[in-house]
């Protein structure tokens, strides 16, 4: 038997190599009908995960917490794969990642995905989770993953990538099988409401040195009450939208001189200066003190603080006097300098 510590301090035993499921139909019926997925010493783990030795455990749900929602999203993003793998079979899967308000998954296909499109993929999906396919996972040795996804050149990067004597896991649905650390559902039928939100395009990997590929977003719930709530909520945030009211009340431009930057019309510049004296009042108020550091920097300090070994595909850079500099993404690395 084994030691569990559960989330309110309780301590249960069970048997050694039960799995986290196990563990919550015996804690109750309820708990193992919503669990999505368990948390060992602090580590994210499927519901199928063995537990061998004395844990703290905690099980989570869609309702008890964003990891147990993204465990969730996470088997929808394989439900929409499989669905576009069915209307759309030489399609090329790169990621499909839970994120903080749904999830995502990234398609190379000929042409971008129009509307048409995602409402055949949004009712295949509501089939998929109809068939009630279980989900499976296993794992495989470096050179059999290869083979297993020779069809699949994104996937096979990935693999790539991966360690030496790793052993690699997938997840199987009936027909649909990909590569992926989990968490997932024990089946499809756990999903009961979805649905696809827009699509756009998406560099693999983030560089436009890369191939662009088509991204889907979707979100899934539950309860199909809870979509329509959250639909609503998404269009009264467009009502209240900065771009849409910024437009309408004349505070700001977009040209295509430059995409995503604001020009500041009058209007807006009465708003933004008031904003701003406000903001100093307090800052002076609580003691602070107001600097200001430049928007680019030498790649030297770049080094020190990670980002360009770790973040450098995702920032600007320029070569001044054939030395790299780079634009800030943040401004705490401007702030504290080595003098």
């Amino acid at each position: 038997m084994i030691k569990l510590t559960l989330k309110d301090e309780s301590v249960i035993e069970v048997e050694k190599g039960a799995s986290i499921l196990d563990v919550a139909k015996k804690i109750s019926e309820g708990l193992a009908r919503n669990a999505t997925c368990g948390e060992v010493d602090g580590e994210i783990k499927d519901l199928r995960y063995e537990l061998n030795q004395d844990c703290k455990l905690v099980i989570h749900t869609f309702e008890s917490s964003l990891e147990g929602k993204k465990a969730y999203w996470h088997t929808t993003s394989h439900i929409m794969a499989q669905a576009v793998m069915r209307l759309f079979p030489d399609v090329k899967f790169a990621i499909g990642p839970a994120i903080d308000d749904g999830f995502y998954y990234d398609f190379d296909v000929e042409k971008p995905f129009t509307d048409d499109d995602k409402a055949k993929i949004e009712d295949e999906m509501k089939k998929i989770i109809k068939e009630n396919i279980k989900i499976e996972r296993f794992s495989l040795p470096k050179k059999e993953a290869l083979d297993l996804m020779k069809d699949q050149p994104y996937k096979q990067e990935l693999i790539n990538e991966l360690p030496e004597g790793e052993e690699i896991s997938f997840y199987r649905q009936a027909d649909f099988t990909d590569l992926c650390a989990g968490p997932h559902l024990e089946s499809t039928g756990k999903v009961k409401a979805v649905k696809i939100l827009s699509s756009s395009g998406a560099y693999w990997r983030g560089s436009e040195k890369n191939k662009m590929l088509q991204r889907i977003y979707a979100i899934s719930f539950p309860k199909a009450s809870q979509l329509e709530e959250h639909l609503k909520l998404l269009e009264e945030a467009k009502k209240r939208d900065h771009k849409k009211i910024g437009k309408e009340l004349g505070l700001f431009m977009i040209a295509k001189e430059g995409p995503g930057f604001p020009f500041f019309l009058p209007k807006g510049m009465v708003l933004r200066n008031i904003l701003e004296d406000y903001w100093r009042k307090i800052h002076v108020k609580n003691g602070y003190q107001e600097i200001k550091t430049p928007m680019i920097l030498n790649e030297e300090l770049w080094h020190q603080s990670g980002h360009w070994d770790h973040y450098k595909e995702n920032m600007y850079t320029t070569k001044i006097d054939d030395v790299d500099f780079g634009i800030k993404p943040m401004n705490c690395p401007g702030r504290y300098v080595s003098i």
